[in-house]
């Protein structure tokens, strides 16, 4: 399987799967869709709705159906359904899935900032990565990265999805603002007290009830200059990680400084999905990064602590 092929198939042959997908998020949002699942015990983790579901379900369908090469791949889900078992068991590629990223936000009707999300993978880095959400705008908002093209920006449902894409002017990490403000997750119900401990540094530590919408389109256009996060999944965060390296920054383990790579995973039996271990910092800039590296070198790398 060649990784050039793949990644090119998944660009020519996922945006209008994940157009389709984010309407039909958008449209089950409108009922009663909670469903129980997850029982890690946070709010921001457990929730699982009718969307996650059915969302997955288009999106393994069609890799399954447009192109042979994606069952070459390995596949990982934030959910369990759909037909996972076709694909690869061991493969040097990995697709990983997150259906509705944002889910609470999602589903209590609190925020717009929930997306559709793919990215392609090797155990180094990132190759691909294609971020839609469904509210944001008009008609939605794209981010994809590949190559070391970053792109983020309104959809136009009157156009096929590649060509909206293809359309969008790509971001200049030359002229792209240097946000000091910094994402912070999975610290559980230190969340807002860590946000505080990085705005002590001078940066602006954000927790998860302040954010403004998807760290992915603020990351890429500047708006946010990264993330700190205690045991990122790895269905969603990659993303972060792949637009942190393409503007010249990077994704590194606080406890060592190593950079981040996904040979090293966990199961997070309480919510059910795999994680990078430690806490990770992540940003464009590698001053912040360094930053975030010493602020955080000593805090405690196990993610529960009852």
């Amino acid at each position: 399987m060649e990784l050039t092929e793949l990644t090119s198939a998944l660009s020519r042959e996922m945006p209008e799967v994940l157009r389709w997908s984010g309407a039909l998020a958008k449209r089950i949002r409108g009922f009663n869709i909670a469903l129980p699942g997850k029982t890690s015990g946070s709010h921001l983790t457990d929730a699982l709705t009718l969307a996650d579901i059915s969302v997955q379900e288009i999106l393994v369908a069609a890799l399954r159906d447009r192109d042979p090469i994606f069952r070459q791949a390995r596949i990982e889900a934030e959910e369990e359904n759909g037909d996972l078992h076709l694909f690869a068991d061991d493969a040097p590629c990995t697709i990983a899935l997150d259906p509705i990223d944002g889910t609470r936000q999602y589903r209590d009707h609190s925020g717009n900032g929930y997306a559709v999300m793919l990215s392609l993978r090797t155990p180094d880095t990132l190759h691909y990565s294609l971020v839609f959400l469904p509210e944001m705008g008009d008609h939605g908002t794209w981010v994809e990265a590949i190559g070391e093209r970053i792109t983020c920006g309104p959809d136009n449902p009157l156009r096929p999805a590649r060509e909206v894409i293809d359309a969008i002017p790509a971001i200049e990490a030359a002229t792209r603002p240097d946000s000091n403000r910094i994402y912070l997750i999975g610290f559980q119900q230190h969340d807002a007290a860590r946000a505080l401990d990085v705005t002590a540094t001078g940066l602006e530590g954000v927790a998860p009830d302040d954010m403004p919408g998807s760290i992915y389109p603020l990351l890429a256009c500047g708006e946010f200059g990264g993330s700190l996060i205690h045991s990122p999944n790895i269905y969603d965060f990659p993303v972060s990680l792949h637009i942190a390296r393409i503007l010249g920054g990077d994704a590194v383990w606080v406890h060592n400084g190593e950079r981040v790579h996904f040979e090293e995973l966990w199961m997070d039996d309480r919510a059910d999905m795999l994680r990078l271990p430690g806490i990770v910092a992540c940003s464009a800039n590698p001053q912040t990064l360094q930053t975030l590296v010493e602020l955080a070198r000593d805090w405690s790398l196990s993610r529960y602590h009852d």
